[in-house]
């Protein structure tokens, strides 16, 4: 179902006057400045027609086990069929892609373009524009930009440079009016977040013994914000008497500051806290998993990526968001000459989102799990609308 036109035109605006307010010139840094993760394996030979990608993450960066290292791993080992070895690529084995691949993937036909990625990881945000003009400059054939707080930043050197391609992950381009809008070399990608952030809050309410849920978000902002209203509905949906405490750390990029939130979460008796935080989150899954080591019953929900392997016997599940998938289909229509600008969404029934296998023990496991699959069928069929802000929480 649609969400109604009142309170998806509340949310977007809301979204829009924070970008919008955000807007500058980003020219501090200079592109020499710019840290390339993952350089090409020295003394090989670049292939003839094979066309470079390049990709710029936030402040997270590589080996965030989430975001970034999403994007990632949709362009360098589903769509070049490299991984990263002490610093160089190194071609990546059949069965390492294979290993990648979940069960929802399966129809996707994921396989190698050849392509040649080129990685540049940001240290501050005045690192952004630099980095983007850098792989202009360098010919990449297309340029990622991963993350809402890089769409300044792609917005202006789009417009700098109309011959080449784009592709914002996490954001529409929105202009100085606070008004979104397109243009012809940039493909913006959004998600549905709430709707996966439903599930994984739904299963969180009926794998909760004490009732009492925490979620922790990041900087919050309208993004984050929509974990946050579709894991409260989710939680709502299955366990109306549940309280669910909410905290922001206020930052993407601080391990310590999430464990810490978390900590207090825990000392105020949570037993399941889903974290949407960035590398803060990985901070959360550490006191989750501290916490589970002295025998407590809890568990943490991780984002973005399946984070199952951070704490085996803690983590209950992740909200999945396939920006490995919108990386890659991107540059598999790069190398078919399929790459068209404009915005894209996907949710659940476009397989943007959803939740990783669970492989922990709970009590009644199994009937939890049918009465999830039972919600997500109500709302990739349209019948049940999850609220994407918390505003729109009854």
């Amino acid at each position: 179902m649609a969400p109604r036109p009142s309170l998806l035109r509340l949310s977007l605006m809301s979204a829009l006057v924070l970008v919008s307010a955000c807007k500058k010139q980003s020219e501090t840094a200079k592109p020499e400045d710019a840290k390339q993760t993952a350089p090409q394996a020295a003394g090989s030979a670049p292939q003839a027609k094979a066309l470079k990608v390049g990709l710029v993450t936030d402040v997270g960066g590589r080996g965030d086990h989430s975001f970034n290292d999403s994007a990632l791993r949709g362009l360098e080992l589903w769509g070049a069929g490299k991984k990263v070895e002490g610093g160089s690529y190194t071609d990546a084995s059949p069965a390492e892609l294979k290993e990648s691949l979940t069960q929802d993937l399966a129809s996707r036909e994921i396989a190698p373009v050849g392509v040649t990625p080129v990685v540049l990881q940001s240290k501050v945000a005045e690192d952004y524009e630099p980095n983007l003009q850098l792989l202009v400059d360098q010919n990449a054939a297309l340029s990622v930009g991963v993350g809402f707080m890089l769409e300044n930043a792609v917005e202006t050197v789009a417009k700098r440079n109309p011959d080449s391609k784009f592709l914002l992950i996490d954001s529409p381009l929105v202009g100085s009016d606070g008004k979104p809008y397109t243009l012809p070399n940039v493909r913006a990608v959004v998600f549905q977040e709430q709707e996966g952030s439903f599930l994984v809050g739904a299963l969180a309410g009926l794998a909760s013994q004490g009732g009492k849920l925490g979620f922790v978000g990041g900087m919050e902002v309208p993004l984050i914000k929509k974990f946050e209203a579709g894991f409260r509905a989710g939680v709502a949906a299955t366990n109306p008497k549940a309280t669910v405490l909410v905290n922001y750390t206020g930052s993407f990029d601080k391990v310590a500051a999430g464990k810490q939130v978390a900590q207090d979460l825990l000392a105020k008796g949570v037993d399941v806290i889903y974290q949407a935080a960035g590398s803060d989150g990985l901070g959360v899954i550490q006191a989750v998993k501290e916490a589970r080591d002295a025998n407590k019953m809890v568990f943490v929900i991780g984002v973005d990526s399946d984070q199952a392997h951070l704490a085996p016997d803690a983590v209950l599940t992740s909200m999945v968001k396939r920006v490995d998938l919108a990386v890659y289909e991107a540059v598999r229509d790069l190398t078919q000459n399929k790459f068209q600008g404009g915005d894209v969404s996907l949710g659940l029934k476009e397989g943007g989102v959803t939740y990783a296998p669970v492989r922990v023990e709970f009590p009644h496991r199994a009937e939890a799990l049918e009465k999830v699959e039972e919600l997500r069928a109500r709302i990739v069929s349209g019948e049940l609308k999850v609220p994407a802000h918390p505003s729109e929480l009854k």
